[in-house]
């Protein structure tokens, strides 16, 4: 999913093996090839981490110190056709898990997001379907660290959980040019397939990891590699565990403790204007050495969902769950610089 911050995005064919331009914003997704020729498993997953801060869903409401819903039907700037509602009917706590649940059902709410300038003021827009979206900004915000969330994923034609992080603070300008992390994305689950040159038949079943780096829109870009669960295994059917090591100028994906994909700063990059309007390029590990935030959602349709496999929109799959047993955050001590 994105900036999800601020911008419009335009998802482009899921089978380019490169890092391209992006017109868009948040969760985006991605299908370029991993640099790694197979997954690889880790030792003992969070031995080298402390735990500083979690979220085990096991309470009677969602906790409000930790996670803000948000409220508005502006469709993440890539015509997602979800209102996202701070509802319990949308987002509730059972049987010690977050349910996340798109539902086909008419709303209407602000047509901006909460980060615009024009949040009040915002026309109202009507969408087809209402869902939800928490996030952590200025309750948990962190920079480095390993981020574990165990989830089962919906399925069906027009879904997109996501599990991923953004910007607190913006330091280089609007998205992407703070950059976005994407934990987990998927895409209509179990769906037919269209990936070039897979049997017919074949089931959606892939997990994605990306970043979104680059200018701002539209001088963005992004890189991602797909993962497919061992043995046909679909996400959709059980709980898996998704996780991101966030290090200082590199980061690893992995499901289950398999390591799948591995980004480096030699290939992500910030570029932004000074106050003359000369483009510099962000030092370091910029744009990913700032705090960032969690956020958990499921969108509905939308500029890549709506776009791939079957196309468009199953109403008759709805309603849909998105279900998280615990999301939990671990540092080094001290943190790393």
């Amino acid at each position: 999913m994105k900036s999800r911050g601020t911008g419009y995005s335009i998802h482009v064919l899921r089978s380019l093996m490169l890092v391209i331009p992006l017109f868009g914003l948040l969760a985006c997704g991605t299908s370029s090839t991993s640099t790694e020729t197979s997954p690889s498993p880790i030792n003992g997953g969070t031995e080298n981490w402390q735990l500083v801060w979690s979220d085990e869903f096991d309470g009677n409401a969602i906790d409000t110190r930790k996670w803000s819903l948000e409220i508005n039907c502006w469709g993440g700037g890539n015509n997602e056709q979800q209102c996202y509602t701070d509802r319990a009917s949308n987002a509730f706590l059972r049987d010690g898990l977050l349910h996340i649940v798109a539902r086909k059902e008419s709303y209407t709410g602000p047509s901006e997001n909460e980060d615009s300038p024009d949040y009040l003021s915002s026309p109202l827009r009507t969408l087809p379907y209402t869902s939800a979206r928490l996030r952590t900004k200025h309750k948990g915000d962190w920079k480095f660290g390993r981020f574990e969330i165990r989830a089962k994923l919906p399925f069906g034609q027009g879904t997109w959980p996501a599990i991923w992080m953004l910007p607190t603070d913006n330091i280089y300008g609007n998205w992407a040019a703070s950059g976005e992390i994407d934990i987990m994305e998927a895409v209509n689950l179990k769906t037919q397939t269209d990936a070039a040159g897979t049997p017919t038949g074949k089931r959606e079943a892939r997990v994605h990891g990306t970043l979104h780096y680059g200018k701002a829109w539209p001088g963005n870009v992004y890189k991602g590699f797909p993962y497919e669960l061992p043995n046909g295994q679909n996400p959709a059917d059980d709980f898996h565990v998704y996780a991101l090591e966030w290090h200082d100028g590199v980061m690893h994906w992995y499901v289950d403790g398999i390591k799948y994909a591995t980004q480096t700063s030699s290939t992500w990059y910030t570029q932004y204007p000074d106050q003359n309007g000369t483009l510099i390029t962000g030092a370091g590990s910029a744009p990913f050495d700032q705090r960032f935030h969690l956020l958990l959602n499921l969108a509905v349709g939308g500029n890549w969902a709506g776009n791939v496999n079957q196309g468009g929109v199953d109403d008759t799959v709805f309603p849909q769950s998105f279900l998280i047993d615990y999301a939990r955050v671990y540092q080094k001590h001290p943190p790393a610089r």
